[in-house]
């Protein structure tokens, strides 16, 4: 491997030790070998996404990296029984400190185009109001992509690297029958799930829905986990838990929005005149009606998701 001194002129999958081939696991496989498959292919997704996160011309690419991230993540975490945590905690922690250097950006990403796409049908006058609104959340997004690169460019990010592949390399789970373990794991996240959907009051607050499409989440990245293991059954799950998160996450990013959305309104102060006043109204009221939309939807989604996960 090169020395840190130099890998930065190198494409960053170069200095990564992963096998030739990708790693492959099926229903006869173990834990370990279940896990060293999820780390093969998401850490040769999340290199293959580096460049372009680099470049910062299609969003796209910090977005797949940034799940690549997640879904290690939350494969460790939901394998942590199973896992040598000498090992595989510090790699979670520090995959939470990537997490946190690539998240701002593509969360000004998300909300810059949100926000761009909902003003494009106004009228031009409103339009480059909306645009002045917007205005400081794109000098945000700059300072962001400023510290995203520094922390691509840094020495613990190659580290971090380094060590998932070594992960791979020289597997961190047990040698246990995969098939029964992971359909344990699998049923362990669906449980949690449905016990915190039954605790919900009738009317739950925004923050309940958003805890519960995290928890969606990781019933959807367990099941990919064991899905070599068990097939169309656990693609069932995979598909329900996916719309499940979907639209609970639509209902958050309405929320996210429209909160934003009167800070930036709040931060213009008396700069703020009545044609961009009036674009905010606009556009948190959208936000509100796709909220109310989503909040209606949802229900359908869990019972849909609950029939899935039911049948394992």
């Amino acid at each position: 491997m090169a020395s840190t001194g130099s890998w930065r002129d190198r494409d960053v999958a170069a200095v990564v030790d992963l096998p030739a081939d990708p790693v492959v696991a099926d229903e006869n496989s173990s834990v370990a070998e279940h896990v060293r498959a999820g780390l093969d292919t998401r850490l040769r997704a999340l290199l293959a996404h580096d460049p372009g996160t680099r470049r910062g011309e299609d969003p796209e690419e910090l977005h797949q990296m940034r799940v690549s991230v997640r879904r290690i993540r939350a494969m460790l975490r939901s394998a942590r029984p199973f896992l040598d945590r000498s090992r595989s905690e510090p790699l979670r922690a520090e995959l939470g400190w990537l997490g946190r250097a690539l998240g701002p950006v593509r969360d000004l990403d998300v909300l810059l185009e949100r926000l761009r796409q909902e003003s494009a049908d106004f009228p031009d006058d409103e339009r480059a109001a909306a645009a002045r609104l917007i205005a400081g959340l794109e000098v945000e997004h700059g300072e962001a992509r400023f510290e995203l690169l520094a922390a691509l460019d840094s020495d613990r990010y190659l580290r971090l690297l380094t060590a998932l592949a070594e992960a791979v390399n020289t597997p961190i789970g047990s040698e246990v029958d995969g098939s029964g373990a992971l359909r344990g794991l699998v049923r362990k996240q669906f449980r949690k799930l449905r016990k915190a959907v039954q605790q919900l009051p009738e009317a739950p607050v925004d923050a309940q829905l958003h805890a519960l499409r995290i928890s969606g989440k990781r019933l959807r990245y367990t099941a990919e986990l064991a899905q070599p293991a068990f097939g169309a059954p656990m693609r069932d799950v995979i598909k329900a838990a996916k719309r499940f998160q979907d639209v609970l996450g639509e209902h958050q990013d309405a929320c996210v929005t429209a909160h934003r959305v009167r800070g930036l309104l709040r931060d213009l102060d008396d700069d703020a005149d009545a044609a961009v006043a009036f674009v905010a109204g606009r556009l948190v009221e959208r936000e509100a009606t796709r909220r109310a939309e989503r909040r209606a939807q949802w229900p359908e989604a869990w019972q849909a998701l609950a029939a899935a996960a039911e049948s394992l």
